[in-house]
């Protein structure tokens, strides 16, 4: 309008007032609205790396299609191993849906002998995989995510029914699983596109340059069974590894699609194998002497397993990248915005029926706040809907097996016997759901272990305190989110100085890592780094390697004697 502007904030503030004033002459081709041409739309908010494609459920008619399309899409999957083309024994059996109990499809698990066979064709396929250039495994990994996108719906359907996904938890996984296709790939051509000159004292010509380090094990958990599994794969992939993939056994169809669709992109089916099973397979994949590492989501225990695994067996030594659970905490304290906290917390705890590694598991509450923050939380649990995932109304869907939601039932219990359990909500009796429960603690102590699920438990402390809050919660060896809701900035610097966790979060909820930028990993108890969909991950799937071509004698023995080599 005439004699009125609008201004927005942008990056760093490094664009003058004057240019961010919308004019008429910026209007954009379909005649409907203006647009900033210093304000990029969200398909191009990383410049060359396409974003990737969200859905507005917000709009009725984009939703309608939505869920026109994902009924459309929905069909059985029945899985095999993929393992370039050798045939499987075995007799499949069902893969039952955790919201109703219904067949989602059928899988027929791998046995010991056929894992052995996958990683022989792996290391096989090693030898012209990781020979390609980087721009063609680049780009077969940005076809797989275009086609991920094209099977939105299908993947939407599956994901609600074999994992008890919401539609915007499905939305968001699949979101993630395609930009970590596109960040691994634009990773790849940044740092291993192009060797790295090393400059000597007298202008000598060294390179260094990386290589992949050959057949890769991916075993990836069920609570993200499309975009963890994924994104170990392609990181693999990307580096120059070939991989054999066992996705966890509840989820086996999700990964199958996956597979498939790499395949379909370009991707050699002697460059990456799908081995669905139990953790026997899991056991004889790492133990192979011939892997080249191990990338591993799952529990601690598990990961202390596989460890032991890979220092006990002959052949070379590998790396293993793992990421584990924690006891994820939040510290609130009396200056934070109540409303704030309230919808944080419960989005933190109770999102994705609390089967999140990054959820929120312990509370701690300024007791002179607390009363009423826990009567605002509870009352804005009291608002989720527990139910069919594959409805938009629904908040919190199932859990994913009897074993978890049995363990659950089991802590509650226990919990009612020594603590109190402050709000316990309602959930369908058809199904495997557990409703969300609040637990108000006597000691955070009383908290032994990580307890995955929809379950809050609640802590109060005084002001004095502060530094007995973090040394318990440092005391707990896990290190992968933490919350902090305050307004005071010296206790914002003190609390992350203090914590040696991998994703701190100030002023927000603890879940929801974006890739490219935040990236996810955590440190002690809770992985050993680097942190997925970041820029130090690529290089830890691959080799070095120092190329030194008629260098002057002196100075390289003078750099050798300096090494100690």
């Amino acid at each position: 309008k005439k004699n009125s502007s609008f201004v927005s904030v942008v990056g760093d503030n490094d664009v003058p007032i004057a240019d961010l004033l919308i004019r008429p002459s910026e209007k954009l081709n379909d005649g409907k609205g203006y647009r900033h041409p210093n304000i990029p739309l969200p398909a191009k908010l990383y410049g060359k790396r396409a974003n990737s494609a969200g859905v507005e459920l917000g709009d009725r008619k984009e939703l309608a299609g939505l869920l026109s399309g994902i009924v459309k899409a929905s069909r059985s999957v029945d899985a095999v191993a993929l393992i370039d083309g050798a045939k499987t024994s075995g007799k499949p059996q069902k893969v039952i849906s955790p919201v109703n109990g219904s067949t989602v499809g059928t899988v027929v698990f791998a046995t010991a002998d056929e894992a052995a066979k996958a990683v022989g064709i792996a290391r096989k396929g090693f030898a012209s995989w990781s020979r390609l250039s980087v721009e063609m495994r680049a780009k077969a990994l940005e076809k797989a995510a275009d086609l991920l996108e094209g099977k939105r719906d299908q993947l939407l359907d599956l994901l609600s029914r074999e994992a008890g996904k919401t539609i915007d938890d499905g939305i968001a996984e699949i979101r993630e699983a395609v930009d970590f296709c596109r960040y691994y790939a634009a990773e790849a051509r940044r740092q291993f596109g192009t060797d790295k000159v090393m400059p000597g004292p007298t202008g000598e010509d060294n390179k260094l340059r990386h290589r992949g380090r050959g057949a890769f094990v991916c075993i990836s958990p069920w609570n993200f069974p499309l975009a963890i599994f994924l994104g170990q794969v392609t990181a693999a992939l990307a580096a120059g590894n070939t991989v054999v993939a066992k996705p966890a056994e509840q989820t086996p169809l999700i990964a199958y699609e996956a597979i498939r669709t790499l395949h379909e992109a370009g991707v050699p089916k002697n460059a990456v194998l799908y081995l669905p099973g139990d953790g026997s397979v899991g056991a004889a994949l790492t133990s192979h002497p011939e892997i080249a590492g191990v990338a591993f989501t799952g529990s601690t225990d598990t990961a202390w397993a596989i460890n032991r695994t890979l220092a006990a067996k002959k052949g070379p030594i590998v790396p293993l990248i793992a990421e584990t659970g924690g006891l994820n905490a939040m510290i609130v304290d009396a200056t934070a915005l109540s409303e704030q906290v309230a919808d944080d917390v419960v989005m933190s705890a109770f999102r994705s029926a609390g089967q999140r590694c990054s959820a929120l598991r312990i509370l701690y509450l300024q007791e002179d706040i607390a009363d009423n923050m826990l009567e605002m939380i509870e009352g804005a649990a009291m608002e989720l809907t527990v139910g069919d995932p594959s409805l938009p109304s629904t908040d919190v869907g199932p859990i994913i097996d009897e074993a978890q939601r049995e363990m659950l039932s089991n802590h509650i219990a226990a919990m009612r016997k020594s603590q109190k359990v402050r709000y316990a909500g309602d959930a369908p009796k058809d199904g495997l759901f557990f409703a969300p429960h609040i637990v108000e603690l006597d000691r955070p102590e009383a908290l032994e272990r990580e307890v995955f699920g929809p379950v809050l438990h609640v802590v109060r402390w005084k002001a004095k305190d502060l530094d007995k809050v973090l040394d318990q919660i440092a005391s707990t060896g896990y290190g992968l989110t933490f919350g902090l809701h305050t307004r005071i900035e010296a206790t914002v610097t003190k609390v992350i100085d203090r914590l040696d966790i991998g994703n701190v979060y100030v002023n927000r909820n603890t879940i929801g890592a974006v890739v490219g930028t935040q990236p996810f990993g955590g440190s002690g108890l809770s992985g050993t780094g680097p942190k997925a969909g970041g820029p130090a991950y690529l290089s830890r799937f691959a080799l070095e390697q120092v190329v030194s071509v008629n260098t002057a004698a002196a100075g390289g023995n003078a750099s050798l004697i300096a090494m100690g080599e």
